[in-house]
Parts: C-alpha cells; structure tokens; sequence
C-alpha cells in the first residue's frame, strides 16, 4: 500500500505491534530500525523538499533548505538514537561511512543532534522545563543502502571487530 498524502509517497511499515505510512525510500531502513528494537519519533526521504516551501514565509531558511536537499533525517527517543548509532558502527567496517557517522569534519559528515524540547513550547501556561528527549540523525541519501545493510547484521547479532580507522579525510 502507497500513500502519495505528504511531500514523498509513504508505504505502510508493520513491525509486532507498531505501524505507521514512511516514506517510501526510507521505509526499509525504518522496518530494520524497529525490528533491532529502537523507537523513533520521525523521519523524511529528502530534508529539503520537504522543507522546499519554508523560504516563502522563512526567508533566513533559504540557504540551510537547498544545503538539505538529498539528506534523510530520523528523530529518534535519545536512548534508542544512541544505541542506533552504536549498533549501526559495530555492523561494519570502520571505513569512509563510519568516519562520515562519527566525524563532523568529514566529507558529507552525517549531522547528529540532541534536541532539547522545553514543555512551554507545547503548553504556554506552563514554566520552561527542559528535557532531552531527541537525537536528530541526518545524513545523505547515499548512505542508506548501507545503513540498512549494517542494521540487518545487527538484527542477526553480527558485528565487525574493532579496527583502525583511516581519518585522513579529518586531518588525524
């Protein structure tokens, strides 16, 4: 079943008993997710289209929407997005993807955050009370292929032993 309701067609993931429309290109990736047992919040195929809209009413926006153009993006509980990223780097070499996931200064370096989110924001009656509750992964679609396949070995309990890694490409 496809949905075409949003900015990118969905397709419906079922995992036990979770189920929601995900876009389509990152549906698989978001089925492996769960099926390693990690939460999420969101996600989108391509951070800039569906975001193409913003600089009309944002104008401050243009330059960081057309820079997200081709990166996918997954909101993740912060526990579940840290043991996402620790899976995902144990299922593989520690080659160019793995110095992209965990190196700011690499080439197309994946863009991780921790979001604080302030109660307020959603009942303005209430004081400020900030918590972390969201890790936001970013990274450019040419990597998902190969964060799918990392998620499956990790669903199959495989994991690649420690070994050097190249940083030439961050100045190490």
């Amino acid at each position: 079943m496809t949905s075409y309701e949003g900015t990118h067609p969905t397709a419906l993931v079922r995992v036990g008993d979770r189920q929601a429309q995900i876009d389509e290109r990152l549906a698989p990736a978001i089925r492996a997710i769960w099926e390693c047992g990690f939460d999420t919040f969101t996600c989108c195929q391509d951070v800039g289209e569906s975001n193409a809209d913003w600089p009309q009413k944002l104008p401050h926006m243009r330059e960081w929407v057309e820079s997200r153009r081709g990166w996918m993006l997954i909101d993740f509980p912060v526990d579940s997005g840290l043991a996402f990223l620790s899976a995902v780097a144990n299922a593989g070499p520690r080659d160019a993807f793995y110095v992209r996931m965990t190196h700011w200064a690499a080439p197309d370096a994946w863009d991780v955050t921790v979001k604080p989110m302030d109660a307020a924001m959603f009942q303005e009656q209430l004081a400020s009370r900030f918590r972390l509750q969201l890790l936001q992964v970013s990274f450019p679609a040419y990597d998902l292929p190969e964060l799918t396949r990392r998620l499956r070995e990790h669903a199959q309990g495989r994991s690649v032993p420690p070994s050097p890694t190249d940083w030439t490409t961050v100045g190490r």
